[in-house]
């Protein structure tokens, strides 16, 4: 029973009635914390004892109007996707029984300049009580991930090329990306007739981006000398750049409908040709308040617009790149609101903008294109644009927790999309939060201080580093049957493990800690960006392929790299395979994480030398440990082949080594 009345509340998962509660399940990162001003309270469940009985499952409870805490075990049943209700029937035998938390309680004193953080403290006692033991063994695996990205660019250009790329003309440009989604049915191992899961469609949205994909391509061919994988992401570009604009706004979606056929009596999906494709945008909008997929959705273009200045700077300086990105912009200044938000949906004919989520943390993305194109041009009002965006961002969402987006409430979880949005659930005093907004938000914060220097946004993006870390996975639960550490959640609403958005996650992690020095801020991006593979399909993750053939017993080699995009998303897991998926979406999967690797490689290399302050990090199954005047090198993957490992300083310069799997290098 809490002491004081709490202004701040926060706990991983909604329990908006009686009776409701985060199931362990839902335990990522998992704590209790509540604030009255500066003082804070934070209580945190033993992990060492969490799940080591499985007729005993623990559970975390909050009730904001009663002032009360729980940390407690009881069976749990899903009566709404995905929520944890109390049921009966949990039996305790004679015996001893053990549940144990840690509790703190202290001051924090911010201001604005540094402002009161109570995900801090927390976030780190996670990370270096149960995550860093992990990390340090090499967790969440020890396989080069350049092995992962081969496994995923030969299942999608060769051995599943049939169904997942797709190569075609627009108004006689020829263009190419593969399809947005794939089923297992569609594996050549599958003893039946194929079924289309959804409609044959292209996407550059804010989840599935075949640009940022093909980006990650570019990259390895680059790196490998590819001129067919380079031809490859040329042509998604060309597609990015073949969405017809109208007033300065672009769709994000080219699909084509389904029709129905009938083989030995059964019906099957089967979609159309490409010559009958169609322009429009993604279907997770918000229908039931009168936006349809024919608006344009701003998220989605800011994404995509970004993407191309990024292909721009570092990868081909494309004019076509930089002048779409700039009519965009232009045409997105002019729907600036006098608060300084920008809105989220625009309507398919008069472009006038939605209410829905109209200050919303989804201006975070706008806000990140636009000190992007400030840098390249030098032109001011984008980069004031972008900063008053930053600042409505900052007075609203950020400060009162509403991190509500598109996903939020218009994807698989509808709870709550007529009743909650832009309102909190008042037994918990928390909004429906989704991670998404979260890193953008974190992101358009760094931006913001390196583009002024301001540190009042380096303080408030550190801060909103903290609650993101706070859907971090940090354990090995008994109960997740595939490596764990360093993967993401997605909602405190939602039940996935090891969802694809840490492959986005990760490089902002390493990015903080270049500022901030905080070594577990690079520890947690290493361990996002390796968690981005562990649910691919591959003799290399031995966990998940176990998984994978208890759920589809027909696969086989041809099917090495297939990714389902996370784990135990309905809430429940077995060691027989329940929690595992049945498709595969490239642009939020494996080539998502492919592009992760391709990038931070680019960036960090696989060993990244801080020598200014001493440490060094290894990313690429490399450990490093220090010793005088150096550092050594050892490979975490002795069964591998002898390797380049490119060493990358904090000055910028780098070195090539290689490890044999047992030699140890020293690296001065």
């Amino acid at each position: 029973a809490l002491g004081f009345e709490p202004d701040f509340h926060w706990m991983p998962h909604l329990a908006p009635e009686d009776g409701y509660v985060a199931a362990q399940h839902v335990f990522r990162s998992p704590a209790v914390i509540v604030a009255e001003g500066a003082s804070v309270l934070a209580v945190v469940p033993d992990l060492d004892l969490v799940g080591g009985r499985a007729d005993l499952p623990w559970y975390l409870d909050y009730d904001a109007p009663a002032g009360r805490a729980f940390v407690g075990m009881s069976l749990t049943s899903i009566p709404t996707h995905v929520l944890y209700q109390k049921s009966p029937g949990m039996t305790l035998e004679p015996g001893a029984l053990e549940l144990g938390f840690f509790v703190t309680a202290y001051e924090d004193r911010g201001d604005p300049i540094d402002p009161i953080n109570p995900w801090r403290r927390v976030a780190r006692f996670l990370w270096e009580r149960w995550a860093r033991p992990l990390y340090d063994a090499g967790e969440p695996n020890r396989v080069p991930m350049a092995r992962y990205v081969e496994r995923t660019y030969d299942w999608a250009f060769e051995s599943w090329a049939d169904a997942v790329w797709q190569e075609f003309e627009i108004d006689g440009t020829l263009v190419g990306a593969p399809q947005f989604i794939v089923n297992v049915t569609q594996s050549p191992n599958y003893p039946g007739e194929w079924e289309q899961r959804e409609f044959l469609s292209i996407w550059n949205q804010a989840w599935f981006s075949s640009l940022r994909s093909a980006s990650g391509v570019m990259r390895w061919a680059q790196r490998a000398g590819s001129a067919d994988l380079e031809a490859k992401a040329k042509l998604t570009k060309a597609l990015a750049l073949a969405a017809p604009m109208r007033d300065g706004i672009f769709p994000s979606v080219i699909r084509t409908d389904n029709d129905s056929v009938t083989i030995d009596g059964e019906t099957y999906r089967r979609p159309r040709d490409w010559d009958e494709a169609y322009w429009t945008n993604s279907n997770r909008s918000p229908e039931n308040l009168g936006v349809s997929t024919d608006w344009y959705h701003l998220l989605d273009a800011s994404w995509t617009a970004l993407l191309m200045l990024r292909w721009y700077a570092e990868l081909e300086p494309d004019p076509e790149l930089l002048d779409y990105a700039r009519t965009y912009a232009d045409r997105l200044l002019t729907l600036q609101e006098p608060n300084g938000f920008f809105p989220s949906w625009l309507h398919p004919e008069t472009l006038e903008p939605s209410a829905v989520l109209s200050d919303s943390p989804e201006t975070s993305m706008s806000v990140t294109f636009l000190l992007k194109l400030a840098e390249l041009t030098g032109e001011a009002r984008y980069r004031d644009a972008a900063l008053r965006g930053m600042d409505a961002v900052l007075d609203g969402p950020v400060r009162d927790g509403r991190w509500e987006d598109f996903e939020t409430y218009w994807s698989c979880n509808a709870f709550g999309q007529d009743t909650h949005v832009g309102r909190p659930f008042e037994r918990n005093g928390m909004f429906k939060q989704n991670t998404f907004s979260i890193f953008w938000t974190a992101e358009a914060l760094f931006e913001s201080w390196q583009a002024t220097g301001e540190d009042r946004y380096l303080a408030w993006g550190r801060r909103t580093l903290d609650e993101l870390s706070m859907a971090q996975q940090v354990w090995q639960p008994p109960f997740i049957y595939v490596p764990a550490l360093g993967g993401f959640g997605v909602m405190n609403a939602d039940a996935e493990w090891n969802d694809s958005r840490q492959s986005l996650f990760a490089e902002l992690f390493l990015r903080y800690y270049q500022v901030t020095g905080e070594p577990h801020l690079f520890e947690r991006g290493v361990a996002a960006l390796k968690s981005s593979f562990v649910m691919m399909y591959a003799p290399e993750n031995p966990m998940a392929q176990a998984q994978w053939e208890q759920a589809h017993p027909f696969f086989g080699p041809e099917d090495y790299g297939f990714t389902m995009e996370n784990y135990g998303h309905g809430g429940t897991t077995s060691a027989e395979g329940v929690g595992i998926g049945v498709f595969t979406i490239y642009d939020w999967g494996n080539g998502a994480a492919s592009e992760a690797y391709n990038r931070v490689t680019d960036h960090f290399g696989q060993v990244y030398v801080d020598r200014a302050r001493g440490r060094a990090f290894g990313i690429d199954s490399v450990a490093v440990r220090p010793i005088d005047g150096g550092f050594e090198l050892t490979d975490l993957a002795p069964a591998a082949a002898a390797r380049d490992v490119r060493i990358v300083y904090e000055d910028g310069s780098d070195t090539t080594v290689m490890l044999d799997g047992t030699t140890i290098l020293t690296v001065r």
